[in-house]
């Protein structure tokens, strides 16, 4: 039995892209890896449009909440770091202790938040978001766990 990798997805707010990501791994990677996410600036909630898009494809994450970062800096052993924004690329910790520089991904999305018009629109740009996402973790999990 392996123990299982940790792998964090980081950004800003904590609330649409890295909450998106925690859940499509966890659904995606079973019980092989922990999914975690966290942000530098943690909004209070998750937003309702992630969810309500995740839920679309059978994922619930209306029980996650936004976390900052150092909950789990210098407290839980990180495995693999996934940066999912521009300003967390930026800003975030350029070291994470006990983590090679390969094993941090930089996978820039956009903000599905920072759209705006219509909820039909909006709404749009989370599914994108959620699609690019999914298509970004497929990928990693094969190229590194060939699952």
């Amino acid at each position: 039995m392996h123990k299982k990798q940790n792998v964090l997805f980081l950004c800003t707010g904590n609330s649409c892209r890295s909450q998106m990501a925690e859940g499509l791994l966890r659904h995606l990677a079973g019980d092989r890896i922990e999914a975690l996410s966290a942000g530098l600036e943690p909004n209070s909630e998750v937003h309702p449009l992630a969810i309500q898009v995740m839920k679309e494809i059978g994922i619930d994450i209306s029980s996650q909440q936004p976390k900052a970062v150092d909950v789990y800096l210098g407290k839980k052993m990180i495995h693999y770091l996934m940066i999912v924004c521009n300003k967390a690329q930026s800003t975030c910790p350029r070291i994470w202790p006990g983590l090679p520089n390969e094993k941090r991904y930089y996978w820039p999305v956009n903000d599905p938040a920072a759209i705006s018009g219509t909820t039909e629109e909006q709404l749009t740009v989370f599914r994108e978001v959620r699609d690019e996402l999914q298509g970004k973790i497929n990928s990693w999990l094969n190229d590194v766990f060939s699952v």
